[in-house]
């Protein structure tokens, strides 16, 4: 059972909700901490297992948004920029100066769009299952793909979405969901200047290999893994080697023409290939 400190913070009159779960106590070396952003109708519960692995390196702090989980619903129109200005107040007000931004889904947008607003909080960005693909641009697309989806996860990983689903409400969700279709991901990656890790599910239907190679390619100093026979909710199914690949690429001193090869069939995590020669 992980030991977690809950932490309420308000910014701009917003509630934000912080899980920290505390790295190793006598580091000789303290690392820089992993904050963890959910995604559309979701809540920080299906990063219980990642956020386990990472602390085994240094703090993790597992964030809810205004309006997801207990949170209070905003009753305002709250988009990505909002949500990335929340995050970035957030982690202000716990003192947090600079981390590794971890964002699943929709949450790769927040975490994206908080690393512009605030590029000195931002080490690096890992992207997971980002969305949305910029070729298939549709509520129709996603919602079939979502679909498909759920025969790929496990039972687990289905229950932690629904249940978040059923808190979050068709409200809410309806209102979040056009702020994370128009949302330029590709573009806006093209601005980052920290190292991105780009990450998918080998069998997400969600974010599809074109997508999230085009992501990596799109970034400066971009890298892209993929973890074999994995869905789109890769980090609960996968965490092991998911948190892995996030702790070597943290550790990685190159910078561009870097790649990350797939998983190994063996199971071990990707290894980080220098390209650039």
């Amino acid at each position: 059972m992980l030991s977690t400190i809950l932490r309420t913070v308000l910014v701009d009159g917003f509630t934000v909700r912080v899980h920290t779960t505390l790295g190793p106590e006598n580091s000789a070396s303290p690392r820089s901490p992993y904050v963890l952003v959910h995604g559309l109708g979701m809540t920080h519960r299906y990063y219980d297992r990642l956020r386990a692995e990472l602390a085994a390196h240094a703090d993790v702090h597992a964030v809810d948004l205004p309006g997801y989980g207990p949170s209070p619903r905003p009753r305002t129109h709250v988009g990505v920029e909002d949500h990335a200005r929340f995050l970035v107040g957030a982690l202000a007000a716990l003192g947090v100066a600079s981390c590794t931004l971890v964002g699943h889904s929709m949450g790769a947008q927040f975490v994206t769009a908080a690393a512009l607003q605030a590029p000195a909080l931002a080490e690096r960005v890992v992207l997971i299952g980002p969305v949305v693909d910029r070729q298939r641009r549709s509520v129709l697309q996603q919602a079939v793909s979502l679909g498909h989806d759920t025969f790929r996860e496990s039972p687990s990983a289905n229950a932690i979405v629904l249940v978040d689903y059923l808190r979050t409400g068709l409200r809410w969700y309806v209102r979040q969901l056009l702020p994370m279709m128009q949302y330029p991901l590709e573009s806006a990656v093209e601005q980052l200047d920290c190292p991105v890790l780009v990450m998918r599910g080998g069998r997400d239907p969600v974010a599809r290999q074109r997508w999230t190679r085009e992501l990596a390619e799109r970034a400066r100093d971009g890298a892209m893994l993929e973890i074999d026979g994995q869905g789109h909710v890769v980090q609960h199914s996968a965490a092991r080697p998911v948190a892995a690949a996030i702790v070597a690429f943290n550790a990685r001193t190159a910078r561009r023409g870097v790649a990350v090869l797939p998983q190994a069939s063996d199971g071990s995590p990707g290894k980080l290939e220098d390209r650039s020669a």
